[in-house]
């Protein structure tokens, strides 16, 4: 039996996947970014952990805490963001706004159904915190609601950026779906305080608000406190996040009409 197998072939099939990537930003993205943020998570949350635990408190259950919140945060603005791109894998972007609906109630439709899909999951989280781990995520009291709504706004910014660089740059820009959230993980003290990360990291996270949220998250949990200074802070640069993402978006949006770049999404 003859085995007809060419060396040369096998290359060829290397190199017509290498040359996607010279034009290719996902693809750069999905090599590089990935293994770096990664990298920076979980090197800092060892670095967190070589410095010794609280001996105060559940100290263990702030990194349930955090699980739980930054969960909030992904499903709020991937409920966003790939809502958008449904509408785009079905092709149903041009036949939307042919009709009455306005780019306004569209997003308003989406922000309700983020809504959903963050408290539906954030209830199964909570309800396995609680039965598996003990780790009762609502008996923080009413100050999480508002550490909630801050994320949630943050999450609508970076949803909304998202979709405007879609609407620009086409379905190229679609992984930011999954990747620009990720973009402020290194930087937003989700599982360790801001004081692990080096000088240049902490003063990037003053800019970032979910890092005022967490580091809330963990006041609470670990000593049952609460910075009132620091959720002002992330409430004042959310909104302001949040402020530029809507004028981004809706630009995006008029110059995709005029344009005809509409028309051309998904196809």
């Amino acid at each position: 039996m003859r085995i007809n197998f060419s060396v040369h072939r096998v290359w060829g099939v290397f190199l017509r996947y290498l040359y996607l990537f010279k034009h290719s930003f996902s693809r750069w993205l999905d090599l590089l970014y990935w293994p770096t943020v990664d990298l920076l998570l979980w090197g800092f949350i060892t670095l967190y952990l070589q410095k010794g635990v609280p001996s105060y408190g559940g100290w263990i259950f702030q990194f349930l805490g955090a699980l739980i919140f930054w969960n909030i945060l992904i499903r709020a603005q991937q409920g966003l963001a790939v809502g958008f791109l449904e509408d785009i894998w079905a092709r149903n972007l041009v036949h939307l706004f042919v009709s009455p609906l306005t780019p306004a109630e569209y997003l308003a439709g989406l922000f309700i159904y983020s809504l959903f899909k963050a408290f539906f999951a954030t209830l199964i989280m909570s309800l396995l915190a609680s039965l598996v781990f003990d780790f009762n995520f609502w008996s923080q009291g009413v100050v999480l609601f508002y550490l909630v709504l801050a994320l949630i706004i943050f999450a609508w910014s970076i949803g909304l950026i998202t979709m405007a660089l879609v609407l620009y740059f086409g379905q190229e820009a679609e992984i930011l779906a999954w990747a620009l959230a990720l973009l402020f993980l290194p930087f937003s003290a989700v599982f360790y305080p801001i004081t692990v990360l080096p000088p240049l990291f902490q003063k990037i996270s003053q800019l970032v608000p979910p890092s005022y949220v967490f580091e809330n998250l963990r006041l609470l949990i670990l000593q049952k406190d609460f910075n009132l200074s620091y959720l002002f802070k992330a409430y004042f640069i959310t909104f302001i996040y949040f402020i530029i993402s809507l004028i981004f978006f809706f630009w995006c949006f008029n110059l995709a009409k005029k344009q005809g770049k509409l028309t051309k999404i998904g196809e």
